[in-house]
């Protein structure tokens, strides 16, 4: 059950990008983030119930957790703006290489010459994407470069979100229900993405925007609350790395669903440098699921 829980829950957020696409066609990305963590907060309240009282210094933990999964989604749903689909989804499953050299520093230990190769890898697949550019069409022409790097923004806060949650939630001394720590962190990300769409002056999409509206609830009840709640609870089972792993699926189920929805094409550098990422992130998770069975 852990392995078929990890898989839906790919299943859902890999279509997370067709929805933002079509969610962002009527509301800014950080009005779609809001709306998305705001409704799949609700619907996670609703059925956890009842607000389990922690300690102050660990709702702080989660209150962090929130502001990290705030700008995964600022970030990432802004990316589709500038980037295809399949690159920004590519680029934001990079975390495992993030959550690895956290690991490493926080060990103070020296990085393998797996690891150090596989970013080498990761870096040179990057800049493969990034300057080789792409025969895709995107919302905004002529910012792939911005798309790219918000996309890898948005991976490096979802490996700072995995982190918290794993040592504040489910492997603390006193582990929460996933129900209980998702509660927490929806409503907290949603709570960030309100103020900073206030703050930017961006309304939600009018009633008659079927499509946009379509996109926020796909999102919201599929990719948010089905596959990300798994993808929380999949944390009693593996490591940070190991869920980051099933990411790899991500980019395969975005590209094919874009290419067939929105014929989007990628060009040979774009394809090149995503093979190389990867086969960069297989490396550092193959490695880091034998050292954490």
């Amino acid at each position: 059950m852990p392995y078929v829980r990890l898989l839906g829950a790919q299943l859902a957020i890999g279509a997370a990008a067709i929805f933002a696409r079509y969610a962002l066609g009527g509301a800014g990305p950080l009005a779609v983030s809001a709306l998305r963590l705001g409704i799949a907060a609700l619907a996670v309240l609703a059925l956890a119930g009842s607000w389990q009282k922690i300690s102050p210094r660990r709702e702080l933990a989660f209150g962090i957790a929130g502001l990290a999964l705030a700008v995964h989604f600022a970030s990432w749903v802004a990316s589709l703006l500038y980037t295809s689909v399949a690159l920004s989804t590519l680029l934001v499953t990079t975390t495992p290489l993030w959550t690895e050299v956290y690991e490493v520093v926080r060990e103070r230990r020296a990085p393998t010459r797996s690891f150090v190769g596989s970013l080498g890898l990761a870096l040179g697949g990057v800049a493969l994407i990034t300057l080789g550019g792409t025969a895709a069409a995107a919302p905004v022409a002529g910012r792939a470069l911005a798309g790219d790097a918000l996309a890898l923004v948005g991976s490096i806060a979802i490996g700072a979100y995995l982190l918290i949650v794993r040592d504040a939630g489910a492997r603390h001394a006193r582990p929460l229900a996933t129900a209980q720590i998702v509660a927490r962190t929806y409503s907290w990300a949603a709570l960030w993405l309100l103020l900073w769409a206030m703050v930017a002056h961006e309304p939600a999409p009018p009633l008659t925007a079927v499509a946009a509206w379509f996109g926020i609830l796909a999102m919201a009840l599929i990719s948010q609350l089905l596959g990300h709640t798994a993808l929380n609870a999949a944390l009693r089972n593996f490591s940070p790395s190991t869920v980051a792993l099933s990411t790899l699926l991500e980019p395969a189920i975005a590209g094919l669903l874009a290419a067939a929805l929105f014929g989007e094409a990628l060009g040979l550098a774009a394809i090149a440098g995503g093979a190389l990422v990867l086969a960069a992130i297989a490396i550092t998770l193959r490695r880091t699921a034998a050292s954490h069975p």
